[in-house]
């Protein structure tokens, strides 16, 4: 399914739904960030998605994690929460969902890197090298917030 976002558009379509989602902010050895190029918008992101019936919101992480890039983790810490209500994502069932999502630190503990339905390319990328991608604000905002080290959880 396709989606367009929209981020502080006034002429963005009014949001109809709202879900949870989570994300995963994955740093290797070198400190490279692990990235996704996304099927449905072409845009480089941090693996992510939305929370299931009957999970916990950290191991809705770890599933996303492993859909999207082969690449197995373990919740270490909570990034923040991004509920910006001018971030709204249509998608082209008429959709249109306001920004809800909990952005988690984790950490690698195996696998092994793969696309799938969801993701064109599974990279780990250089903070310097993620400033040079075709990546959403609000997927920046998370990846500086990851980087920066906060000592609490960032919040809107």
């Amino acid at each position: 399914m396709a989606r367009v976002d929209y981020y502080n558009d006034p002429n963005a379509p009014k949001a109809n739904s709202i879900a949870v989602a989570v994300s995963a902010f994955i740093q290797d050895e070198e400190g490279r960030i692990l990235m996704i190029r996304r099927t449905d918008n072409d845009l480089y992101a941090i693996p992510g998605g939305q929370l299931e019936l009957g999970e916990t919101l950290a191991q809705a992480a770890v599933r996303e994690v492993r859909e999207e890039t082969g690449i197995e983790c373990e919740v270490t810490g909570v990034i923040g929460l991004y509920s910006n209500p001018n971030h709204v994502i249509a998608y082209d069932d008429g959709e249109v969902r306001q920004e809800f999502s909990i952005c988690f630190r984790a950490d690698s503990i195996g696998g092994t890197a793969r696309t799938s339905d969801e993701s064109k390319e599974v990279c780990w990328v250089s903070a310097e090298m993620v400033a040079e991608m075709n990546v959403h604000p609000s997927i920046k905002m998370r990846v500086e917030h990851g980087l920066g080290e906060l000592q609490n959880p960032y919040f809107s």
